[in-house]
Parts: structure tokens; sequence; C-alpha cells
């Protein structure tokens, strides 16, 4: 799992368009008919965009956004520009219900969207053909853009006591080098998921992530991360931009 001990990273310019300033094209670019998110969430797409296509909200440089538990409801959290971890902060917009944005967040349970306000003033949306699709019992993971599966690799999961949670969550955070430590390979991908089944004596925190590994693969024996192998995972971290969809299948 995902230890709240380490530090920062530099950021990355991963989102690859710009997305369409009015509500349609936002519309357009929820997760449709991505795997796991209701079709009621999001209407017909334009003809002209190709399915399917994530929207992405990005809290420009010195803002901050509420988050809240349903559009206009009270703040939970106002959150920064920057993620704990020191990464452009950047959400998954899994829905829209008129000027709300909801999108999965790690100060949140998993399941539970958060909102916020469409205010481009604060927020800059991107759009992105990427995705993560993770079978716990296949042990196995995909990278997508669009519909084409551009790589499937095994991976470890959680150990029985300890299973890797199934959800729609999203990417936070992009980390490596040194600070990183030991224990997670050439890197990570920080997810919003949490483990609520923490092993005993779990000394970190409860975020779980995609890391790498020089271990086995193919095994439940993590404490709920996903692990890869180094050489697959320097592909998923160079391509899968911050606030990227992952979806982790039973």
């Amino acid at each position: 799992m995902f230890l709240l001990a380490l530090g920062g990273c530099g950021e990355r310019d991963d989102a690859e368009e710009a997305a369409g300033t009015g509500a349609e094209a936002l519309r357009a670019a929820v997760g449709w008919l991505a795997p796991g998110v209701s079709e009621t969430a999001a209407e017909e797409p334009s003809a002209a965009v190709r399915p399917p296509l994530h929207a992405i909200a990005r809290v420009r440089s010195g803002e901050r956004v509420a988050l809240r538990r349903s559009p206009g409801g009270k703040p939970v959290e106002t959150l920064g520009d920057t993620t704990e971890f020191g990464s452009t902060r950047s959400f998954w917009v899994a829905q829209v219900r008129g000027d709300w944005l909801g999108v999965p967040a790690a100060e949140l349970p998993n399941g539970v969207l958060g909102w916020i306000r469409d205010d481009r003033d604060r927020l800059e949306l991107y759009q992105t053909r990427y995705s993560v699709v993770a079978d716990i019992s296949e042990r196995r993971l995909q990278l997508r853009y669009g519909k084409r599966v551009l790589g499937t690799m095994p991976v470890t999961v959680g150990a029985p006591g300890s299973p890797t949670p199934p959800g729609n969550f999203a990417v936070t955070d992009a980390l490596a080098g040194a600070e990183i430590g030991p224990y997670y390979g050439c890197c990570i991908l920080a997810l919003t998921g949490h483990q609520p089944n923490l092993p005993p004596d779990w000394l970190g925190g409860d975020r779980i992530a995609i890391h790498g590994t020089p271990g086995e693969l193919g095994l439940a024996a993590s404490g709920g991360c996903i692990r890869a192998g180094n050489e697959n995972m320097v592909g998923l971290f160079a391509r899968v931009p911050l606030g990227a969809p992952v979806f982790v299948r039973a």
C-alpha cells in the first residue's frame, strides 16, 4: 500500500487536449461507455467524439476549490492546486450535473463522488483517452487508449486478508526516484482509493496505488496495492496522466 510519508514529484504535462468550454462538450467527454460508469450519468456524445473520452479537471495554479458531498452542498474540504505529495491536483470527471462535476477524491470514501463547481477561473478542463482496467480475479492489468488495448500485463494483487478493493478510482500522483523507498519498484501511480482491510501491524497509510516490483507477479500477496513489473510500470508511468480513471474489477 501507499505510504503517506512519501515525498512529492515534479509536475507532469499529461493532458492530451483541451476540453471544449461548453457543457455539451464536457458531457461528451465524461467517461462515455467506460467500464463501470453508469450510462445514465452522461448524455449521448457528439458524433464528432470517439468514445470513450475522459474529462480531467485540473486546479489552476494558486487556486482552491471546495469539495462537496452533493452538488451545491456544504463543503467537505477546500483543496489547493497540489496534492499532499506535490502533484498538480487533477480530478477525473465521472459525472456532470448542471454546473457541477462529480469526481472521485482521496478525501472521500471508496465509491463516493465529491462535487466541485465547473468554474473555469479555477479549473482547466482536459480530455484523455487513456484509462487503466485491472482485473483482480485474473490478476491482470490493461492499459487502454479509447477502446484499444495497448498492453496487458500480469500483476500481483491484495492477499486474502487485505484484498484489493474494487471500484472506480483515479490517479492522483505519479512518484518516482529515491523518495519512494525500496518497496515500490521504479515508480508509483497513487490512486484515490483506500484499503478498508489493513494488514495487522501495518505502519503506512490506507491509500492504494499501482506500483512497480522486482518480485514475482500473478499472486494475491500485497497489502492491497496492485504490483506490476518494473519494465511494464515504466510504460504506464510514462503514458497515464494525472486524473486518468482506473477501473478495478473483482
